[in-house]
């Protein structure tokens, strides 16, 4: 118990004189923020850009839910080589969605793809089932 108290007591002290501080050298700073910011877009803005020019939509979902209809020419992205479907101008909007909010799916793929580089990426969060239940128009393959 003594020698518990004595190194407690040795630790605190170091810790105020300012010699034990992480990083020495360098100016005390708050920590670089890596964390890449998701752009979400609503379905509103989404069915906006759908058919433009440099505008590519990707469907995260499974093959099932692909097939019971996607946003109107957008790309199965679930395929084991999805880099190839990716496109060659990393300043494209890409705009990533899987079923419903409750799906993190086209989330995860958003962040990986701005991590490649990617920089105009959008995710919308109520999916393919807000877009069906909105009456707005599906493609089916």
């Amino acid at each position: 118990m003594r020698n518990l108290l004595i190194s407690t007591l040795a630790l605190v002290a170091t810790l105020l004189t300012g010699n034990a501080v992480a990083g020495s050298g360098d100016e005390m700073r708050p920590a670089d923020e890596y964390r890449l910011n998701l752009n979400y877009i609503s379905m509103t803005e989404a069915e906006m850009l759908v058919g433009k020019e440099g505008v590519y939509f990707f469907d995260v979902n499974t093959l099932e839910l692909w097939a019971e209809g996607f946003i109107p020419g957008a790309v199965y992205f679930m395929v084991d080589d999805w880099r190839s479907v990716l496109p060659k101008d990393k300043n494209a909007t890409l705009v990533f969605y899987c079923a419903n909010r409750l799906c993190n799916a086209s989330e995860i793929a958003a962040y990986t793809v701005m991590q490649l580089g990617y920089t105009n990426v959008f995710q919308m969060p109520d999916g393919i089932y807000g877009w069906r239940l909105s009456g707005r128009p599906i493609e089916k393959p």
